[in-house]
């Protein structure tokens, strides 16, 4: 197929890109910043979507503003909603526009559209809780389902953490490989989870069954909660991993946006499943062991 990918520079694009082009396809990156791509063969990136000059079959809309980065101020907000939207709604206009539109949107939300949640097990039919993080996914996925329209299918995938060589982890590694790591609060919130290989595989899946559509949760069949997570992650690196961080502390640190630490959901990837595709890693220690495995022999290489 010829793809095209916005937030191709970010840490799941690169991923994405990355696995397009070792099957074949060719890949269409969409960037404010060109100049942070990495060139490869096969890959052509262009700044402007007019700059696109032969059809695309599908289109990967992962662009927007990193939701962890400071407090959520009324600014920062606004930002974190039109990063998402404004590209999203510029993409459906343009394939409105052509007179051969692409077949699939496969485009980005979270989990963070259930809202806070306790113990109950989420499903993309779940009811969620308002708030912010639910505003922000909800206007994001009201742009994209536009696309239909003009008779394009529209896949949204709500991604949990992604677990993979950066993104949180590498937030979390070095204080646990110092033997200070360990939960957050009373560590009971849940942690739904993902690997990096899991959440490209399930957006290429996603591609390539034209009979899928709607929300996907795109999280590990086994969540955990951030005290099961924290032993795991101490465990596969041989550190203690007791040192709690206190939850009151976040809060008045990060305000609205501690949430993202403090509270959880407990996301099941049901119509994925339904759909019939396989996780490589659903166990958290494996993927662990798997990614600090790779990590390690990258290092050695370089």
């Amino acid at each position: 197929m010829r793809v095209l990918v916005t937030g191709g520079s970010g840490f799941i694009g690169q991923a994405l890109t990355q696995a397009l082009l070792a099957r074949g396809d060719q890949v269409v990156i969409l960037s404010r910043t060109p100049e942070r791509v990495v060139s490869r063969p096969g890959q052509i990136c262009v700044s402007r979507l007019a700059q696109v000059a032969e059809p695309v079959d599908a289109v990967v809309n992962l662009a927007g503003a990193p939701i962890i980065g400071g407090r959520w101020s009324v600014r920062r907000k606004r930002l974190l909603i039109e990063s998402r939207t404004e590209m999203t709604r510029e993409l459906v206009r343009w394939m409105g526009g052509l007179s051969q539109p692409p077949a699939v949107l496969v485009s980005g939300s979270a989990i963070g559209y259930y809202g806070t949640h306790q113990d109950e097990v989420l499903h993309e039919s779940s009811a969620v809780s308002v708030g912010f993080t639910h505003r922000l996914c909800q206007e994001w996925e009201q742009a994209a389902l536009e696309a239909r329209q003009a008779g394009v299918r529209v896949c949204l995938v709500r991604t949990g953490i992604v677990l993979g060589q950066g993104g949180a982890l590498s937030k979390m590694l070095p204080a646990f490989r110092l033997g200070l790591g360990g939960p957050i609060g009373d560590g009971q919130q849940w942690m739904s989870w993902v690997h990096l290989e899991d959440e490209v595989g399930a957006i290429l899946y996603l591609l390539d069954h034209p009979a899928l559509q709607g929300p996907f949760n795109v999280t590990a069949p086994e969540p955990v909660t951030n005290a099961v997570f924290s032993r795991t992650l101490a465990r596969v690196l041989k550190r203690p991993g007791c040192l709690r961080v206190p939850a009151w502390v976040l809060r008045m640190l990060l305000g609205e946006a501690s949430e993202l630490m403090v509270a959880g959901q407990r996301v099941l990837p049901a119509n994925l499943h339904t759909a019939g595709y396989v996780f490589k890693y659903p166990d958290l220690e494996k993927a662990l062991r798997a990614l600090l495995a790779s990590g390690e022999s990258g290092s050695q290489r370089q």
